[in-house]
């Protein structure tokens, strides 16, 4: 991976990439950022959605691992309920607009603020990570139920907030429908590919 983070940047610079399904593919080869949302039903693990991983998330990567940038200390996921596809140029100035965020105390989750993604150790056999022995709780609270759409990852734990950084972003498969008392799980898995 470390031999591509120079061509990796320069695509990133000059727009030579295509947004795939699957993440972000550099044109000319290279490295791609995918990632995951899950949650768990009955002690099973159920994707919810595959990401995009935005612009402002990439070049994030970049100057942290390659460059000399301040490393975030943490990240944070929010849940949104607009039927809408993230875009690679989202970031976490226009997310809460953009996917409507789900911030309500009343129809929405009691956490007073965005609960924090906190991963694991880096996979061994894969440059992945997720934070499936910590997943993040959200306490839901509404009249009957709310429809959640899709998830992103910010590095600011402020509900609605439009500072920071914007990670990672997904429109569900389909939309999660949690009732009020229960509880929603939530993780996501980011992995980086040599193709």
């Amino acid at each position: 991976m470390q031999k591509h983070y120079a061509e990796f940047a320069r695509a990133l610079d000059d727009g030579d990439f295509t947004e795939t399904e699957g993440g972000i593919l550099i044109k000319s080869g290279g490295p791609m950022a995918r990632g995951r949302y899950f949650t768990k039903i009955d002690g099973e693990i159920v994707t919810l959605g595959t990401n995009k991983v935005p612009l402002q998330g990439l070049k994030y990567f970049i100057d942290v691992g390659v460059k000399d940038a301040t490393k975030q200390t943490a990240f944070y996921m929010a849940l949104y309920s607009a039927a809408t596809d993230p875009l690679a140029s989202w970031t976490a100035a226009n997310f809460a607009s953009n996917a409507t965020e789900i911030v309500s105390p009343t129809e929405g989750y009691s956490n007073a603020t965005r609960p924090a993604w906190v991963p694991g150790a880096i996979a061994a056999e894969a440059a992945k990570v997720d934070n499936l022995g910590d997943l993040a709780t959200y306490n839901i609270v509404c009249t009957t139920s709310i429809n959640i759409s899709g998830a992103a990852i910010l590095t600011s734990n402020t509900k609605g907030g439009t500072s920071g950084i914007l990670i990672s972003a997904a429109r569900f498969d389909s939309p999660h429908t949690v009732n009020n008392g229960s509880t929603f799980e939530l993780g996501y898995e980011l992995e980086l590919q040599d193709i």
